[in-house]
């Protein structure tokens, strides 16, 4: 069916860093069986084309809907919290300004950390798994590459995620100024999956230890990890030997209870905790024991340093990027409004070629081009036309007459 898409339906409803800290964005953070589950009642709420996107920094789903309730009321079917609360931080977007969003996302223009590149791959895991459950259509799947596209050439053509920062980087930079002798430091990282696997490489690269232990509830990761970066690994089932014999832990998983609770750190040694985690794994009420020292996504984004201030001297060009893939976006989204008079005048056209009159009196049997390379110029000609003036009619026309006298 050729229905033209409506984009005043297209909404994005979310929650971010900006109004929300990590403890509320956790309790509204979707686990892949929580999207799953989503992706299945949607049809249910009258949501037939949408994707979710959960980070530390933000969740946010994004469809096509008559009103944005329908996506709110999805989302909440599968939280820890009450639409209620979610409400009381949302911002609602549609039609363009849903579209501009996602692109400035994308970019990592609107990340806690400006520029921030990690989100592209958040952005195509959640896609992906969308389509999977066949809940992505051609709007929203072209849309989609235009703001990879987006994104790769402002990497390519700004500074915008020049230099080194990201949250895995922060919590390194952190750990490089706070902490003295850090070669002597036994460090345990929890969690190897995409954001504990970058903090891993980063602690190697920037903090020039290898006195690293890695533990993930797949052993099979973490052994893989330490085995390509010359680490150790240790079985989840030893996690608390580790954590006593830790001075430094990171804490990068997706559990949706912490794993490391104020109990668990009592009679411990001085650490330094750093959770990387939404919802939190930490249990924030560590921080109140005076040999412990607790960090998260928020308190790691208020690190500011030289390369953040660079990047922000980029953002014009960012934008100025932004607004001529959209351009091109909605020159696409136009040009499928003429598709069933496109396809209807190709129909034609191979009508008229099979007429025994026309057979008779045209001259196409030209050895250079075949007739179906001859119907689909004239059709590239006519679309073409159409971009540039709409008068369906006279095109449609002048289409029939170029087959003919050509």
């Amino acid at each position: 069916m050729n229905r033209h898409t409506d984009i005043s339906k297209f909404f994005i409803a979310g929650i971010n860093y900006k109004k929300a800290d990590a403890a509320i964005r956790g309790q509204f953070a979707i686990s892949n069986e929580q999207y799953q589950h989503i992706l299945t009642l949607a049809p249910s709420f009258g949501v037939n084309e949408l994707f979710i996107l959960s980070t530390c920094n933000r969740t946010e789903i994004y469809g096509f809907a008559e009103n944005v309730s329908q996506l709110i009321d999805l989302l909440c079917t599968q939280t820890k919290s009450p639409k209620e609360v979610f409400i009381n931080s949302v911002y609602i977007k549609n039609g363009m300004d849903a579209i501009e969003h996602l692109f400035n996302v994308g970019a990592g223009l609107d990340s806690q950390i400006l520029g921030d590149y990690e989100i592209v791959g958040q952005i195509k895991q959640a896609v992906k798994f969308s389509k999977e459950h066949d809940r992505i259509n051609a709007f929203t799947e072209r849309l989609f590459n235009c703001v990879l596209q987006s994104s790769k050439a402002i990497k390519n053509e700004t500074e915008l995620s020049g230099g080194t920062v990201s949250v895995s980087f922060a919590a390194v930079q952190y750990i490089k100024e706070r902490v003295k002798d850090i070669a002597d430091k036994r460090i345990l990282l929890i969690g190897t999956g995409k954001i504990g696997r970058n903090t891993c490489k980063n602690l190697v690269d920037y903090l020039d230890t290898k006195k690293i232990t890695l533990i993930n509830r797949s052993e099979e990761k973490s052994s893989s990890l330490a085995d390509e970066m010359g680490l150790i690994s240790s079985s989840y089932d030893l996690i608390d030997k580790e954590i006593k014999k830790a001075d430094i832990i990171i804490v990068a998983t997706n559990a949706e209870q912490p794993i490391i609770k104020r109990s668990d750190l009592i009679h411990s040694k001085q650490k330094l905790l750093i959770d990387l985690s939404i919802p939190n794994n930490i249990e924030g009420t560590a921080k109140q024991l005076s040999h412990i020292e607790l960090m998260n996504v928020d308190d790691l984004a208020k690190i500011n340093d030289a390369t953040l201030q660079k990047r922000e001297s980029e953002i014009p060009k960012a934008k100025q990027i932004i607004a001529e893939h959209i351009a091109e976006f909605m020159e696409w989204h136009e040009m499928r409004r003429h598709v069933p008079l496109l396809k209807a005048v190709k129909t034609k056209l191979n009508e008229i070629h099979s007429n025994p009159l026309f057979s008779a009196s045209a001259k196409i049997n030209s050895p250079v081009i075949s007739t179906e390379e001859k119907i689909q110029k004239v059709i590239n000609g006519m679309a073409s036309k159409m971009r540039r003036q709409n008068k369906q009619g006279c095109h449609y026309i002048e289409a029939i007459n170029d087959f003919i006298t050509n």
